[in-house]
């Protein structure tokens, strides 16, 4: 648990460094920001409107998704769209149904959108931004449409009330504009402004889209002020990216599900860096995930480490074949495990190498003498891993695929 805490700091402390926490808390928005590296795309920051506004303390909220938001009304289509906008990396804005803590319904503008890495292109974070809609500025929503309400979604952890419009998606996306601090007046206005009737929830109206496009493009110069100060930089368009090797969300957040120690690399870039890292692979080496990404696997090698299996490593990768060795690996604090490694080339829907696995299994004495009836032997958890790696790999280039064709 204090792992998984020190990650999702590390998430927003190292890009935009710590000082970047208390503006983003001076500002009087709704919003949360999430990482979808992290296994369930939770919540890495949520700014103090947006606890005020659902009533829960930032313990309750950072770390987890915000699918805690949704409830029997939240509208199933409208998670279904956040979704997709996640998968797609792509700005939404939409109007959804959340909950507090306390159980009451209310109204909000949900404005979600991808913070992109300007080094290589990659999707570090989702921004989301989140306006209450007043009744007295709304219109009511048509229910004739038949659209069922469910709290059966998919969720990513979205920015709290992002993720609480979602339930189980992702949030949405941010754009331009000053902000005028009085048009955020409603944040601290009596709540009953925002409670809705038993009929459903409202549309929003232009004056919520204006203030979450300004608050959006506000969030975004503190983001890529502080990204610049730490050397790490961020932007809000893809178009920015200095390469064609970004690592996308969707394939993030399906990668997040496998439990297994193991890592993506990519043989495109120069040294062939790791551009994804699992959860159980920083937990085997000790190392956060920053520490990680954008290194080549030999860091983990030290002084006993037979580098004759790293030139045979080396050589089946050259061949684009896969191999399984017994290496000498080395922890962050120093000791040392044998590693049971299998590294396979990982293809896209087109048919080719888009990334190397490798797969990690830490040697145990007991499990070498005697394998459990019912344990899995190391071969064959190599191969399931794998083979989960390489169907995400395809569905997700087929997404990209898609992506590209519908842009214009």
């Amino acid at each position: 648990m204090e792992s998984q805490l020190n990650t999702i700091h590390q998430s927003f402390d190292s890009r935009y460094s710590f000082w970047a926490r208390e503006v983003l808390d001076e500002m009087p928005d709704c919003f949360t920001i999430t990482d979808p590296s992290i296994s369930g795309h939770p919540i890495v920051f949520a700014s103090r409107g947006f606890l005020k506004m659902c009533g829960y303390r930032k313990e309750e909220v950072v770390g987890r998704n915000g699918r805690m938001f949704q409830g029997p009304m939240t509208c199933r289509r409208s998670v279904l769209e956040i979704r997709e906008a996640v998968r797609f990396e792509k700005t939404l804005q939409i109007s959804i149904l959340n909950y507090r803590k306390d159980g009451r319904p209310f109204s909000m503008l949900f404005h979600m959108c991808p913070v992109f890495s300007k080094e290589d292109g990659t999707v570090i974070h989702f921004l989301s931004v989140h306006v209450p809609i007043l009744k007295k500025a709304q219109q009511r929503r048509s229910w004739s449409s038949g659209v069922t309400f469910s709290e059966d979604g998919y969720g990513y952890g979205f920015s709290e009330t992002v993720r609480g419009y979602c339930r189980r998606d992702v949030g949405d996306s941010g754009s331009i504009a000053e902000l005028d601090s009085r048009s955020f007046a409603a944040v601290d206005s009596d709540d009953r402004e925002m409670e809705m009737d038993d009929d459903g929830p409202y549309e929003a109206g232009e004056l919520e889209k204006r203030k979450a496009i300004s608050a959006v493009s506000n969030i975004l110069s503190v983001l890529t002020h502080y990204s610049e100060l730490t050397g790490r930089l961020v932007c809000s368009r893809k178009s920015c990216i200095s390469s064609e090797t970004g690592f996308p969300s969707s394939l993030n957040i399906s990668l997040g599900r496998i439990k297994q120690s193991f890592v993506l690399t990519n043989p495109h870039l120069e040294d062939m860096p790791i551009v994804y890292a699992s959860d159980a692979f920083l937990q085997l080496t000790g190392y956060d995930r920053h520490q990680v990404l954008g290194r080549n696997c030999r860091f983990l090698c030290g002084e006993y480490t037979d580098f004759a299996i790293t030139n045979q490593i080396k050589e089946s990768i050259e061949a684009a074949r896969p191999c399984t060795v017994r290496i000498l690996n080395y922890r962050k604090d120093g000791s040392s495990f044998w590693n049971l490694l299998h590294i396979s080339p990982v293809r896209n829907a087109t048919g080719k190498i888009a990334y190397y696995v490798g797969v990690q299994i830490e040697e145990e004495e007991e499990c070498s003498k005697n394998m459990e009836r019912n344990r899995l032997s190391p071969e064959q958890r190599h191969t399931s891993v794998v083979a989960v790696v390489k169907v995400s790999v395809r569905g997700s280039s087929m997404v990209a695929a898609a992506s590209s064709s519908k842009s214009y």
